[in-house]
């Protein structure tokens, strides 16, 4: 199964254990954005109560892996937010041994 099969199964079934489980420990989150950095702890944190709010999700119909090899994920998702804001977001994921090392964001408001 492909990273990004395995990150959209585990949005689905807002398993953050499994979510967390596909960052390496070292792994470093950035989203261009807000310029915001985060470790794998502070990102794991975060994605328990983003999980955990009903009114935050993927739209997986809209979705979609652009590009995936062993070094690499790129993707583009469509995520809705508990204000009631959508964003197009583009995901790019450099993996380290199956796991994402480095993972960057940058989103658009729609």
């Amino acid at each position: 199964m492909s990273l990004y099969q395995k990150l959209t199964k585990v949005m689905t079934d807002r398993d953050v254990e499994s979510y967390a489980a596909l960052f390496h420990e070292d792994a470093e989150i950035i989203f261009h954005k807000s310029g915001s950095k985060f470790t794998k702890s502070e990102w794991t944190t975060m994605v328990v109560d983003m999980m955990g709010n009903p009114k935050f999700f993927n739209d997986l119909s809209r979705s979609r892996c652009v590009y995936e090899n062993d070094d690499i994920l790129v993707s583009h998702e469509f995520m809705s937010y508990p204000d009631d804001t959508k964003e197009a977001v583009m995901l790019v994921a450099m993996k380290k041994d199956g796991q994402i090392i480095r993972m960057e964001t940058g989103a658009t408001p729609l």
